[in-house]
């Protein structure tokens, strides 16, 4: 037996693979919640050429530690409201301070 299916049987939570991206913080205005700004690049399939690609997704902010212009790597969770769906895992990166 793997220790998977004796994690199951003790009734401990099996961990799920979660997607991790990184990405800017481009607004922190609401409490506890950040929007990250993730650029994807990709190969368009017939022209050949690529593209950058620019999604928003909207993260929980637990202890309103994230900046606007911070690089923040964010970990997919469960639904936390309408539009969040994703929690703030880590600061990688501080935005210079102006």
């Amino acid at each position: 037996m793997s220790d998977e299916q004796a994690k199951a049987e003790e009734g401990g939570r099996l961990e799920r693979h979660r997607r991790v991206l990184v990405g800017q913080v481009v607004s922190d205005k609401m409490d506890k919640t950040i929007v990250v700004q993730v650029l994807r690049r990709y190969r368009h399939p017939r022209y050949r050429k690529y593209v950058n690609e620019r999604t928003k997704y909207k993260a929980h902010d637990e202890n309103n530690e994230a900046r606007v212009g911070d690089m923040v790597r964010i970990i997919e969770s469960r639904p936390l409201s309408r539009d969040k769906r994703w929690r703030l895992q880590a600061v990688t990166e501080r935005a210079p301070v102006v």
